[in-house]
């Protein structure tokens, strides 16, 4: 691994993807970092591609390639945004280089989530279902807005996102879920209702119920209800470009970098998880 004050050498998996194109594309514009290699699936049209032409940035000298494995033993971390099946294959290879990994992609199973978590025993890994500063300042003035206000006060999330995407409620919608639960103090799988059709009956005390659109190019929206009596408290986030994704993974890389191995989400990066 690279001395810590030489520039981080990062490769990006899923460099051929929206996210992908957006981290190469933020990585030119960072100081402190490099790009150090670019990954897609084996059956990708951009195996062989300039990830710079890719990322609009014209020719940097980056083949895209299918196989990671050589790259990240000369590399300082791994960024992905990718599919969940293919995490945990990429999870045990952080671990075993024991080198940063920082996690975009969303939608993991409790399986694929088993697997993450015991990697972090080697590698510094960082999930977050969103890597925005935003929308973790967000989550974070949710739980604190769900502590204060209680159970007179139902909670319902709507998101809504462009028309490719594969997994809802998106991982920002669970990760918003999960910070009402927290300032409630309740356990989120037993309270989240993720879709209401025909006769639902009435609302059950405590719930927190998730709503999820999908059409255009939306990037991301998120808004959390606080409906209460005789009154509505609404808190939103919009996201307008995908960069604001690619420059908080790039944070959350760098300060991973000086941590001991774990599992670290962006709160701990923005310093936002004891709010």
């Amino acid at each position: 691994m690279a001395a810590a004050n030489s520039d981080m050498r990062l490769v990006v998996a899923g460099a051929g993807g929206r996210m992908g194109r957006a981290l190469v594309h933020a990585m030119a514009a960072t100081r402190g970092v490099r790009l150090a290699g670019a990954v897609e699936a084996l059956d990708s049209a951009v195996i062989g591609r300039d990830a710079g032409e890719l990322a609009g940035l014209g020719r940097n000298g980056v083949e895209v390639v299918s196989d990671v494995a050589p790259l990240l033993k000369q590399a300082d971390g791994l960024i992905e945004f990718t599919l969940p099946a293919v995490t945990p294959a990429l999870a045990e290879l952080t671990a075993a280089a024991g080198i940063v990994h920082v996690i975009g992609t969303t939608g993991h199973s409790a399986e694929e989530e088993a697997v993450i978590a015991k990697a972090a025993n080697r590698a510094r890994i960082v999930k977050s279902g969103n890597m925005s500063l935003g929308v973790n300042l967000l989550a974070a003035l949710v739980k604190r807005a769900a502590r204060t206000l209680g159970d007179d006060y139902d909670v319902e999330i709507l998101e809504m996102h462009h028309n490719k995407k594969i997994d809802a409620p998106s991982g920002t919608a669970l990760m918003l879920g999960r910070a009402a639960a927290a300032g409630r103090g309740i356990d989120l799988d037993r309270y989240a209702v993720r879709g209401r059709d025909g006769m639902t009956g009435p609302r059950r005390a405590g719930d927190i119920g998730f709503a999820a659109l999908r059409g255009g190019t939306v990037v991301g929206e998120h808004s959390v209800i606080f409906a209460g009596p005789a009154e509505r408290i609404e808190l939103t986030h919009r996201a307008e470009d995908r960069m604001i994704f690619a420059r908080g993974a790039l944070r959350a890389a760098l300060w991973a970098r000086g941590k001991k191995p774990g599992l670290y989400s962006m709160a701990d990066v923005l310093g936002l998880a004891d709010i």
